[in-house]
Formats: C-alpha cells, structure tokens, sequence
C-alpha cells in the first residue's frame, strides 16, 4: 500500500490531548510514527500547513437509506430507489470526514457488504437493519387511515419489527443477527417521526427489555435505545442497554443511572431542528410530527447540557437522513453551544465514537499501530464553523477517498 506522509499540521489526535504541530506517518494502511518534524521518506506527501489533522470522524446514529422522509415521500418512492440513493449518501458522508458509521435502521447487509467489498464508496460500517419497536410503537407505521405505511418496509433482508413480549422479542433479534445486523436497536419511547406514538411515554417492559439484551449478549451485539420519554430512557438504562439515542426527557435520576451503568449519549441534536426547518421550508410533514419536534426541542438542550455537564459519556451522532445527509459535522457546533469545549466534541466524535462502537483498538486516534484513517481540515480545531466545507481530505487506510 505504500506510506504517506501528513506534514506540518495541527494534530488533533483524538485521545484529548491538547492540539500540537506535527506529522503523521502512515505505512500500508497503518499509522506508524505521529511527531514534529519526522523527516521520513513517503511515496506520498499531504502538505497541511495550515491544517488540523484529525483521526477519521464517526457519525453514530445515521441512516443512510432516506433522506429528509416524509409519508407522502414514502408512499411515492419505488421500492429500490432508496438504494441507490443511498450511494450517493454515503459518498457525502464519506466527504465530510466522516469515516465510520453506525446505520440506526434501513440500510441491510447488501449495503454494508457493498463498502466493505469496496464496491461503493463510503464509511465503514456498523448496521442495525431495523429497529424494534412495540405495537404502536416508534417504528410502528400504522397510520390514522389504517394503512401499514412503515418507513423501512419488510423484505427478505430486513424483517418485520414489531413485537410484543419477550417470545416474539427474542425471535427478532435472533432474526436480525441472521440477517447481518452489527447492533441491535431498540425504541424504548415513542417519537417525533413516528404518525401516533407520544416521545414523552416509555415503550417495552422491563422482562421484554431484559430478553432483548440477553439475546443481543448471547451473540456478542450492543444495544442501542432510541429513548426520549424519561422512563423509557431509564428502562433501558436498567435494562443494560449501552447507549441512549436522542435522551430528550433526561430527569436527574436518569443521569445518575446513566453515570452509575457507564451508559452512553447520543444526542441527535441535528434531528428536531432539521425537522422543523422543514416545515419552516413548506415540506408538507404531518401536523402532528411538527408539533412534537417543536415541543421537544427545548427539552433536548436542557437534558443534554446537564448530562454534559454530570460527566455522562457522549458519543457524536445526527440522525442524519432526518436531516441532510453530508451536514454530519453541524452536530459539534451544536454540542458546543450546549457547552461542551471544541476538543472534548472532537473527542465525542472520534475515540469516544469509535470505543462505543466497540472498535476503539484500531480506530479513533491518530497513534501508532492504530489504521490510518485521517481527515485533514483547513484552519484552527477550536474553529467549529463551517466545518463541512473546510474539508481539505479524506483518507481511509492511508489511501486519499475524497478531496
């Protein structure tokens, strides 16, 4: 593969360290040495003067097969087309640095193997397929007039979803494990996209919850809860689940059950305001998916900027495909505002990722023997504006993927 030579930036190396001029040096896909003034020989010289150099970005909530979906969007969409839209999502994402993701629901094992094969480009991939949900749940498309309109339809690919109880519970994950998924994801709350369900009432009992965990366990899965309402953020937190998506409704006993159980955030906070720009922008959403992402969002900050604050673990994702796919990189800026420092969102968004997704060994930080995935970025780290459009480079493996 060759070596590369990434000369004369900051680096932001991911692992909290304070930002310092330096190169770094990666040899067949792996870095070797990161330090000032290496003044080794490369097949390949990346001139970053001016530039921070950051390990590759992860987004960890995403879903690359829709983008900006409504129901009527649904309902007038063939059935494939999702997948070759798809396509041109990842390749955005892949453009704004972000290396890694982890697909919350909609892309299946046919996508996932399509960048791993290198077929497609795109992040690396980690695929939940479909979330679970209850009857009338959040992934419930059940829809006033009685038509079965769900955003992610069934196919031999992907199964059908929603359960109740832990029989059909257990059978679900054991049918999502067969069919490729890398975590299982579970909505433990209703919310905002969803035609009925309410994101202030928690979903699923706790035996239900505990035999989606065991069976997650047994084949070596983390769980991932969507969990806005307040007791089904808890639920899920006493249910051993790893992160929490979104944790809109976050009470103080539901951060310290967080910080006792080393459970994880993910805040999302690009997801209601990428829905209420669209409305504001005359996308005909329904009424009702409006109305709860403008009651929400108030909430939101305040729970997120005090689990912030208490120490909660927060890990960088946007729900993007609620938004535009390719914006990833909007989700720190808003992290900051709620108070966390420019270096702490880039730790959020690279070895705090990359350990919640279970590949912090390889991934995340630009250190030796870690594989070189690398983002360089025109102007200063502690700069969070515009970040999408300062990307200079894209590399994965050391090999140049965009820019």
């Amino acid at each position: 593969m060759g070596s590369v030579l990434f000369q004369g930036g900051t680096v932001v190396d991911g692992t909290g360290a304070q930002p310092a001029t330096a190169d770094v040096h990666v040899v067949d896909g792996v870095v070797a040495q990161v330090g000032p003034g290496l003044g080794v020989e490369a097949d390949e010289v990346v001139d970053c003067a001016g530039a921070t150099v950051l390990p590759g970005l992860f987004d960890c909530h995403v879903h690359v097969l829709f983008d900006r979906v409504n129901t009527l969007q649904v309902l007038q969409t063939p059935f494939s087309y999702p997948y070759y839209q798809a396509v041109h999502h990842l390749q955005a994402t892949l453009e704004t640095g972000v290396t890694w993701v982890r697909d919350a629901g909609g892309a299946d094992l046919g996508v996932a193997q399509a960048v791993r094969d290198g077929l497609i480009a795109g992040p690396r991939m980690q695929i939940a397929v479909n979330m679970i949900s209850q009857t009338g749940g959040h992934g419930d498309g059940h829809q006033l007039c009685g038509a079965d309109v769900p955003l992610f339809a069934e196919h031999p690919g992907r199964p059908r979803s929603v359960v109740d109880g832990p029989d059909e519970v257990r059978r679900v994950v054991r049918e999502l494990v067969r069919a490729g998924a890398d975590v299982i994801k579970v909505a433990t709350s209703g919310g905002v996209l969803s035609p009925k369900s309410d994101p202030r009432r928690g979903h699923f009992r706790d035996d239900e919850i505990a035999a989606l965990v065991a069976e997650a366990t047994a084949a070596g899965l983390f769980v991932m809860a969507h969990a806005q309402a307040t007791d089904g953020i808890k639920a899920a937190v006493r249910g051993g689940i790893r992160s929490i998506e979104h944790g809109i409704y976050l009470d103080d006993e539901a951060i310290e059950m967080m910080l006792a159980h080393g459970t994880w955030l993910v805040p999302t906070l690009s997801a209601p305001r990428a829905v209420i720009a669209q409305a504001d922008a005359g996308v005909p959403l329904p009424d009702a998916v409006v109305a709860k992402a403008r009651m929400v969002t108030e909430a939101h900050d305040d729970s997120v900027r005090r689990a912030m604050a208490a120490g909660v673990r927060v890990a960088m994702g946007t729900d993007s495909g609620v938004g535009a796919h390719g914006a990833n990189l909007d989700e720190l800026g808003l992290m900051a505002d709620l108070g966390m420092s420019p270096l702490d969102a880039w730790v959020a968004t690279t070895s705090s990722a990359a350990d919640l997704l279970g590949v912090g060994e390889r991934f995340g930080t630009l250190e030796p023997g870690k594989r070189g995935d690398v983002v360089v970025l025109g102007g200063a780290s502690d700069d969070l504006s515009g970040l999408g459009e300062r990307v200079r480079s894209v590399h994965q493996d050391g090999v140049r993927v965009s820019g």
